[in-house]
C-alpha cells in the first residue's frame, strides 16, 4: 500500500511515520506542498498516485483563529476539499481527520457520530464545513474526530504542563471541561487500520468515526496524571490547583463536554484504545526521558 500524508510535521504525522509498516509512506509538508493553494495539492497527489490520502494538516490555533478566520477555513475547508476532490479522481481512498469541537459540549453524555453539531468558534466550524466538504468531494472517504490529541512531539497540553512545572510549584487548570486525552501514538496505529481496510474495500460508502480511549478526564484531571507520570520519570512536577472555565477566559469559547462516544469504530473496525491514563505514563514517561 501506498500512502500519502498530508502534513508532515504534526504529531499525528509524526506518529503515522513511525509506526508504518508495510507501507510505503510519503509525507509531505511546507515547502512540498500547500494546502492553500489548489494547484499545489491536486499536483501532488496526481504526481505520486497513493492507494490513500491521509489528511493530517491543519489549522489547530483554537484562540488565534477567532481573528485568523481565512486561514483557519483555508487549511480545514478548502484544502481537504481540493485534496479529497484529487484523491476521488485517481482512485485513491481518503482518511481525513477533525475535531470533538464541532460539538457545543452541551449534552449530558458522550456524543455520537450523528448528534447535532453546534460549533462554539471559527475552528470549529472550520472543521465541520471541512468534513462536508470531503463527504461530498469523495463519496469513498472516511472522517475520524479526534479530541484532545497529544504525544511525545509537536506542542501540546502535555509539553506545556511540564514546561510550567519546571518553573512553578502550582499550575491553575480549568476542571469543568471534559474530555477524552488521546494520544498521537495510540491515533497511529489505529488510522493504518482504516487505510487498510479502506483500499482493500473499494467502493464504500462516506463513513464518520469518533476515535478516543478509554475513559474521560478534565483538563485538571489530565494535568495531575501528567505530573505523577512526569515525578515517577525523573521529571518536573506542581501541584494543580483546579480552577474553572470562568477563571481563565480565552478568546474561543470551549464545548463543557466533548467526550466522544467510540462504540461505532470499535464496532465495525475492532479498533478500541487503550485507557488514557495508561497512554499517559508512556507518553510523558518518553518525553520526560528524552
Amino acid at each position: 500500500m501506498k500512502a500519502l500524508i498530508l502534513g508532515s510535521s504534526g504529531q499525528v504525522a509524526h506518529a503515522l511515520k513511525a509506526s508504518a509498516t508495510y507501507v510505503q509512506t510519503i509525507a509531505l509538508g511546507r515547502p512540498d506542498i500547500d494546502l492553500t493553494d489548489a494547484e499545489s495539492v491536486r499536483a501532488a497527489i496526481a504526481a505520486h498516485r497513493p492507494d490513500v490520502v491521509i489528511n493530517a494538516a491543519a489549522y489547530t490555533a483554537v484562540d488565534k483563529a477567532e481573528s485568523e478566520a481565512d486561514a483557519a477555513f483555508a487549511l480545514n475547508h478548502d484544502g481537504p476539499a481540493v485534496a479529497a476532490k484529487a484523491a476521488y479522481e485517481i482512485g485513491a481512498a481518503f482518511l481525513h481527520l477533525s475535531t470533538d469541537f464541532v460539538f457545543d459540549g452541551t449534552k449530558k453524555g458522550a456524543w455520537l457520530e450523528d448528534d447535532a453539531t453546534n460549533p462554539l468558534g471559527v475552528y470549529g466550524q472550520s472543521k465541520l464545513e471541512g468534513e462536508q466538504a470531503v463527504a461530498a468531494a469523495h463519496p469513498r472517504s472516511v472522517t475520524v474526530r479526534l479530541s484532545w490529541v497529544y504525544g511525545a512531539h509537536g506542542a501540546n497540553f502535555a509539553k506545556t504542563m511540564l514546561r510550567l512545572a519546571a518553573d512553578r510549584d502550582e499550575i491553575g487548570v480549568v476542571d469543568d471541561q471534559r474530555g477524552r486525552p488521546t494520544a498521537a501514538e495510540d491515533i497511529a496505529p489505529a488510522l493504518w487500520a482504516l487505510a487498510r481496510g479502506l483500499v482493500a474495500m473499494g467502493e464504500s460508502p462516506h463513513q464518520l468515526y469518533h476515535l478516543g480511549p478509554q475513559g474521560d478526564a478534565s483538563w485538571a484531571d489530565f494535568a495531575a496524571a501528567i505530573m505523577e507520570a512526569s515525578q515517577k520519570a525523573g521529571g518536573p512536577s506542581a501541584l494543580i490547583k483546579r480552577i474553572s472555565t470562568a477563571d481563565y477566559p480565552t478568546p474561543a469559547k470551549r464545548p463543557a463536554n466533548s467526550v466522544l462516544d467510540c462504540a461505532r469504530i470499535e464496532q465495525d473496525w475492532g479498533i478500541a484504545l487503550p485507557h488514557w491514563e495508561a497512554s499517559c505514563q508512556q507518553v510523558v514517561t518518553e518525553i520526560v526521558r528524552g
